[in-house]
């Protein structure tokens, strides 16, 4: 009995993992998360993009040439040290990042998002601090994710198609196929896509599985083909669900242990000194109140290396794990706050978002549409029609019903769930 007992449950597992894809409301968040950090970054450095990435950067288009030719780092701003070039790859980047973080046809955006980020970051990578190696990796990551079946234009629009899948029967999908298609072709025979072997390949894959995906949904929407991509598109989300959950482990797990090994962290004095560094005080009066209280700087200076060091063993206790998961948001809040770092503190943010409970999500799915509803009410605009759950459909803000209920109530339950429930 045990053998036979041990044996179906490793078949609901498996069951588990290949018909569904899990945590559609965390990579949601991550979704939204990671693209509107990019975009208000790209937004607030248009005045000094040229400087940073362009042609009037410190680190010249040669200089970046010669280093890319040794680490075979991809970035299309290498293919011509035009500031024609360099115009249109930013401004691409900033509608990728608006896009991806709307949800329109997420597949084929968030190719485009993360060829965005990889192309400016890796054009200047002294440029970066740790909130960009965060979204450098996170911006890969998401293309493997199917992060657009909740709160999304996809998701609305396959509501309204009464559950076709998104961009089936639309001419937009096929158009970016094959747009998307005649570049890739010109930068694999010119030789543009790098010189890591890998890298074509991972691009030519993505293209042919796009097409696939759209050719089986539009002409074998019932077929076993459909259920085998699906299958193939499950697995692959959850991988890299499990992926990113042990990155951001890896991130707090490291940065804790660390500071355990600096003397300034042992004896409670390491946030002080940043409150004393014009480049870190935003808020010079606040910063000098808080520099001011020996107490105060010592106690978050051990909360800090306590939270960080302690995260990733509370994974699997439920309430310990939203405790610790408040605190660190808290802390990024502060750092964003008294040490001018936003666009680190809402990357993290993000990242920490793929353990926040379905449950509330959910719950604050809810309470956005609810919102918006009444904007518009306000307004004299009539909203969109309701779903079958009578939560307003529109503005990336998607239906608490059917699957995603029963996706909450798998995330109540007890065992492996508890990372993202």
């Amino acid at each position: 009995m045990s053998t036979v007992g041990h044996d179906r449950a490793l078949a609901r597992g498996i069951q588990r993992i290949t018909a569904a894809s899990l945590g559609q409301h965390q990579s949601a968040v991550i979704r939204i998360g990671f693209s509107a950090t990019y975009l208000l970054f790209l937004l607030r450095e248009i005045p000094h993009r040229s400087e940073m990435y362009g042609p009037e950067a410190p680190w010249r288009w040669d200089m970046a040439q010669q280093l890319i030719s040794g680490n075979q780092a991809f970035t299309t701003l290498m293919w011509s040290d035009s500031a024609i070039w360099f115009e249109i790859v930013y401004a691409l980047a900033l509608v990728a990042s608006a896009l991806l973080m709307v949800g329109w046809h997420t597949r084929a955006v968030s190719v485009l998002f993360m060829v965005g980020v990889l192309s400016l970051q890796n054009r200047s990578i002294f440029m970066g601090d740790g909130g960009d190696n965060v979204i450098h990796l996170m911006a890969i990551y998401l293309v493997l994710t199917r992060c657009g079946q909740v709160w999304s234009l996809d998701a609305r629009r396959a509501r309204r198609k009464a559950g076709a899948h998104p961009g089936a029967d639309a001419v937009t999908g096929p158009l970016l196929w094959v747009a998307s298609g005649a570049v890739l072709c010109g930068a694999t025979v010119t030789g543009s896509l790098g010189g890591t072997a890998w890298l074509p390949v991972f691009f030519w894959v993505l293209w042919i599985g796009h097409g696939a995906w759209w050719a089986v949904n539009r002409y074998a929407p019932h077929s076993e083909a459909r259920t085998l991509l699906d299958v193939i598109a499950n697995l692959a989300h959850n991988a890299t669900l499990v992926v990113i959950m042990a990155e951001v482990c890896l991130i707090y797990a490291t940065a804790g242990w660390y500071k355990i090994q600096g003397s300034r962290w042992q004896d409670g004095t390491a946030l002080y000194y940043p409150l004393n560094l014009d480049y870190f005080t935003p808020w010079p009066g606040l910063s000098d109140l808080l520099a001011s209280n020996g107490v105060m700087v010592m106690v978050l200076t051990y909360i800090t290396v306590i939270v960080q060091v302690a995260f990733p063993f509370t994974l699997f206790n439920r309430r310990v794990k939203n405790v610790l998961l408040v605190a660190m948001i808290c802390e990024h809040l502060g750092i964003a706050l008294l040490l001018g770092l936003p666009f680190f503190s809402m990357a993290m943010i993000a990242a920490d978002a793929v353990f926040l409970p379905t449950v509330f999500l959910v719950w604050l799915g809810g309470k956005a549409a609810l919102g918006r509803d009444l904007l518009f009410r306000r307004r004299g605009e009539v909203p969109g029609p309701r779903d079958g759950a009578g939560v307003a459909e529109g503005a990336g803000v998607d239906a608490v019903a059917g699957s995603e209920d029963r996706e909450a109530g798998q995330h109540r339950e007890g065992g492996g769930h508890t990372l993202v429930g």
